[in-house]
C-alpha cells in the first residue's frame, strides 16, 4: 500500500496554517497499514494480441497495489501498466458522487480557463467511468481489482504461447498464458465486475448486452476475444465460400486452467454452428478428452454462417474468458511416432487439416530427454503445438498382426514401441523373455502426449494367468491433467520364461490417431523436482522460502540434496537433503542486496542432486504454481520462470498528486471546518477520521478528486470534535 508519510507533512502544515487540525488525527492515518500479500492476477482480457499491433489488456487481481511493472516471456513485446482501478467501498463511492455534483454545478458556471474547463471535464469523465463500473459486492473479490495494461508486439514477435505477470514494489504476481498471434483479432467491450448471485434474484447479477453485441460480424480468418457471463450466449456472423475447410478452435481452460471456486474447475466452453438458415449444423464441446472445443466444418454452400459461445452450464464472470481462432486454418490432430530416440528422431507424420506443406521439426539433436513442444509457422500460417517424447532407450514400431499371444511381437528389452491401437477392441501384445527375480516397468505415454488412447496395460505368463494389471496412474508433474490415463506396472518376475504384455484401450475405442510410446526396460531409478511458487519476494538483506515437491520414479528412494546453484552474487540458499520418504522440501533463499529494480529470473538455478546406480544425477528444479479445482484438487500448474524480487519495505513511493494550498483555499476551509464543528449533527465521528482520511488520500492519488475538494474535505475531518 503507498506510504502515507508525504500526507502527514502536509497535514502538519495545514493544521498549523489553519489552527484547526489535531495532529492526533493524522497520526490515526500514519498508523494505518495492510499486510503485505503476495500479488495475484486471475485473468487477464484479452488472452492475447497480434503481431504488429498495440492494444491494451484488463488484468484483475488482488495484491496489486502500486502495480507498476508488466513481465511478458519471450521476445519482441513491451508492456507497461497505463491505470490500475482498486476495488472501491461505499464511502469511497459517496465522496466521488459528492465530487461529481461539484463538478457539475461548475460546470454550469463561466470557467476561469479553458484549461481549468478541460482539466474539470477529464476529471468528470474519469469519476464517471469509476461509477458506471462500480459493484458493491462483486461475485469473486479475488479478481475485482483491475490493472489496465498496454502491450506492444513487435512484427516479429513469435506466435504462439507464453506467461504474463505483473510486478509491485514488494512483489511479482503469478503467471498467466497469453498468446501472440498472426491474425487480426477483434474484441468485445471488457466485462464489468459481476455481481454476486442472490438466490432467487439472479437475474439482477445478469449481464444485460448492449444490442449491437448480439451477433458480431468478423471477416475470416480473424481471432475473437470474450467474456461470458452468467447465462450469456456470444453470436458471430462471418461469410464462407463452398468448399472451405473450417476450423473454429476455442482456447478456454487453456488459459486459466483451474477456477478455485467453480465447478469443475475450469470454463467448459461450448461451439454451435448455424448455416444460413438459421439451421445448427454443428456442435462440439470438448476436443477428445480436452475442455476447449474445436469444430471443424467443411462447408457446403456459399453463404453468412454463425457460431456461437457459451458456458455448458452458463456460468460466467469476468475470468471465464476466450480465445477463439476461426478460419480456413492449418490445425493438426496427432502425430505419429509421439515420440524418438535422442539424436535420432524418426521422421514424423502429421495429420490434421488444410496442413499443405506445413511440417514440424524435430526437437535439435542434443536435446535433453522428456518431452518437447514443437511448433512451425510458414508462410504466415501457425500450427498449433505438439508435444513431443524424447529418450535413451531403442525404439522399435508396433507391427500388425499382434492382438494375441499366438501372433504377439517379439521385443529384445530394454525398448520404446511406437504404435497405435488401430480400431475398436483391439489389442497389442508383446512377448520377451524375463528371468526370476528380475523387475520389469511397463509404462505408456499417450495421454501425456495429447493421444486420445485412454491405455490399458496387463502383463500375463506363457499360460496366460494375470500377473500385473493398471489402468491409471497418477503423474504430478502434468499439472494440466485431471485424468491420468497412462498405465504403468512395475513387477519382479516369478520364474524364467516367457511373458506378454498386453496394451489396449480401456473405453474399447481406437483408431489411426491413438497413438502411444510404451517403453519395457528394467527400473531407471531417477526423479523430478518443482518449485512453487514461481515468484518470491525478499525483504532486503533477508531471508524467504519456496517449497520444492519432489517426484520419485521407477522407485528410487535415495536422498536428494536441494540448493541455489550457481545463482547471482549476494542470493544464497540453504541446503536441504529429502529422505525416501519425504516429498517436499523447504528451501530458503537469503539476499544480500539492498534491494534491486528488475525481479531476478532464477531458472534454472535451484537443482537437486542424487547418487543413482554409482552415478551423480543433477536436474533442475521447474518453477510451478499450486493451484485448486473447484474447492478441493490441487495440481502443480508448470510455469516457464522462477522470478525473485528484492525488496526495501522502508522504500517511500513518491506521491503522484500533491495538494496545493492557496490563500483564497485556506479561507474556504477554515469557514468548511467552522461549519462542521459548530454543526449539531456532524455527519461522521470521531472514530470515523482515519478511514476517511485514508479514502480520500487515495482517491486524490488516484486523480478522482480535485485539489480544492480534497483539501476542504480534510478540513472537515480535522474540525471533527
Amino acid at each position: 500500500m503507498p506510504s502515507s508519510w508525504h500526507f502527514i507533512d502536509w497535514h502538519r502544515q495545514l493544521a498549523s496554517s489553519l489552527r484547526i487540525l489535531g495532529l492526533a488525527a493524522w497520526l490515526v492515518l500514519a498508523a494505518w497499514a495492510q499486510a503485505q500479500t503476495r500479488p495475484y492476477i486471475g485473468f487477464a482480457y484479452p488472452a492475447g494480441g497480434q503481431q504488429g499491433t498495440t492494444f491494451q489488456v484488463n488484468v484483475g487481481g488482488q495484491g496489486l497495489d502500486g502495480v507498476n511493472q508488466v513481465f511478458v516471456t519471450g521476445q519482441g513485446v513491451r508492456a507497461k501498466v497505463v491505470e490500475y482501478h482498486r476495488r472501491l467501498g461505499p464511502q469511497e463511492m459517496t465522496l466521488m458522487r459528492e465530487q461529481l455534483g461539484e463538478l457539475r454545478k461548475a460546470a454550469k458556471q463561466p470557467a476561469d480557463s479553458p484549461k481549468s474547463a478541460e482539466a474539470a471535464q477529464a476529471l468528470k469523465a474519469r469519476i464517471e467511468r469509476r461509477i458506471a463500473n462500480y459493484v458493491n459486492r462483486p461475485a469473486c473479490a479475488s479478481i475485482a481489482n483491475i490493472a489496465i495494461i498496454e502491450i506492444t508486439a513487435a512484427p516479429n514477435a513469435r506466435p504462439g504461447p507464453r506467461e504474463l505477470r505483473l510486478g509491485t514494489p514488494t512483489g511479482v504476481s503469478n503467471p498467466l498464458a497469453f498468446h501472440i498471434g498472426n491474425l487480426p483479432e477483434i474484441s468485445r467491450k471488457p466485462m464489468i465486475t459481476c455481481e454476486v448471485q442472490v438466490l432467487g434474484k439472479e437475474e439482477l447479477a445478469l449481464r444485460n448486452n448492449l444490442g449491437e453485441e448480439a451477433i458480431v460480424p468478423l471477416t475470416i480468418p480473424c481471432v475473437v476475444n470474450g467474456q461470458t457471463s452468467s447465462g450469456e450466449v456470444d453470436r458471430y456472423r462471418f461469410t464462407a465460400r463452398k468448399g472451405q475447410q473450417l476450423v473454429i478452435a476455442a482456447l478456454a481452460r487453456q488459459l486459466i486452467p483451474y477456477i478455485a471456486d467453480a465447478v469443475p474447475g475450469w470454463f467448459q466452453p461450448v461451439l454451435t454452428l448455424q448455416d444460413p438458415s438459421g439451421k445448427e449444423v454443428a456442435y462440439v464441446d470438448d476436443f477428445r478428452f480436452k475442455p476447449d472445443p474445436i469444430l471443424f466444418y467443411q462447408v457446403p454452400a456459399d453463404g453468412e454462417y454463425v457460431f456461437s459461445i457459451r458456458d455448458s452450464i452458463y456460468r460466467g464472470r469476468e475470468d471465464f474468458v476466450y480465445r477463439i481462432t476461426v478460419g480456413e486454418l492449418p490445425y493438426a490432430t496427432s502425430l505419429f511416432p509421439l515420440g524418438g530416440r535422442l539424436g535420432d528422431p524418426a521422421t514424423m507424420t502429421l495429420k490434421g487439416v488444410n496442413l499443405g506443406a506445413l511440417a514440424l521439426k524435430p526437437p535439435e539433436r542434443n536435446a535433453e530427454p522428456g518431452i518437447h513442444s514443437l511448433a512451425e509457422t510458414r508462410d504466415g500460417s501457425a500450427l498449433n503445438p505438439m508435444p513431443f517424447d524424447v529418450d535413451t532407450l531403442p525404439e522399435a514400431f508396433e507391427r500388425e498382426p499382434n492382438n494375441h499371444p499366438g501372433d504377439a511381437q517379439k521385443v529384445k528389452l530394454p525398448i520404446t514401441i511406437n504404435g497405435h491401437v488401430d480400431n475398436p477392441g483391439d489389442w497389442d501384445v508383446f512377448q520377451f523373455s524375463g528371468h526370476a527375480g528380475e523387475t520389469i516397468v511397463a509404462e505408456v505415454l499417450a495421454r501425456r502426449l495429447d493421444s486420445p488412447l485412454d491405455a490399458t496395460l496387463k502383463l500375463t505368463d506363457a499360460a496366460g494367468k494375470l500377473l500385473a494389471l493398471n489402468d491409471d496412474r497418477d503423474d504430478p508433474g502434468t499439472g494440466m491433467n485431471t485424468h491420468h490415463a497412462d498405465p504403468y506396472i512395475s513387477l519382479t518376475l516369478p520364474a524364467d520364461g516367457t511373458y506378454y504384455l498386453h496394451l489396449g484401450d480401456t473405453a474399447q475405442s481406437g483408431s489411426d490417431e491413438h497413438g502411444y510410446r510404451l517403453r519395457i526396460s528394467p527400473p531407471r531409478p531417477d526423479f523430478a523436482l518443482r518449485v512453487v511458487p514461481s515468484a518470491v519476494s525478499i525483504r532486503n538483506k533477508s531471508t524467504a522460502s519456496v517449497n520444492v515437491h519432489v517426484f520419485r520414479k521407477d522407485g528410487f528412494t535415495g536422498p536428494i540434496t536441494v540448493r541455489l546453484q550457481e545463482g547471482p552474487r549476494g542470493l544464497s540458499s540453504s541446503i536441504v537433503t529429502l529422505t525416501g520418504t519425504q516429498q517436499i522440501a523447504q528451501v530458503t533463499l537469503r539476499a544480500d542486496w539492498a534491494s534491486i529494480k528488475e525481479p531476478l529470473n532464477l531458472t534454472p538455478t535451484i537443482a537437486g542432486t542424487a547418487r543413482i546406480e554409482n552415478r551423480t544425477v543433477t536436474h533442475e528444479a521447474l518453477p510451478a504454481e499450486d493451484r485448486m479445482q473447484a474447492f478441493l484438487w490441487r495440481h502443480l500448474v508448470p510455469a516457464t520462470d522462477l522470478r525473485v524480487h528484492v525488496f526495501d519495505p522502508a522504500h517511500k513511493t513518491p506521491p503522484k498528486n500533491l495538494p496545493v494550498m492557496s490563500p483564497a483555499l485556506a479561507v474556504k476551509a477554515k469557514a468548511a471546518a467552522a461549519a462542521i464543528s459548530t454543526s449539531e449533527t456532524p455527519p461522521f465521528t470521531k472514530k470515523q477520521v482515519g478511514g476517511r482520511l485514508r479514502d480520500l488520500k487515495l482517491l486524490f492519488e488516484e486523480g478522482l478528486l480535485s485539489n480544492d475538494f480534497y483539501i476542504l474535505k480534510v478540513a472537515e475531518c480535522g474540525a471533527v470534535p
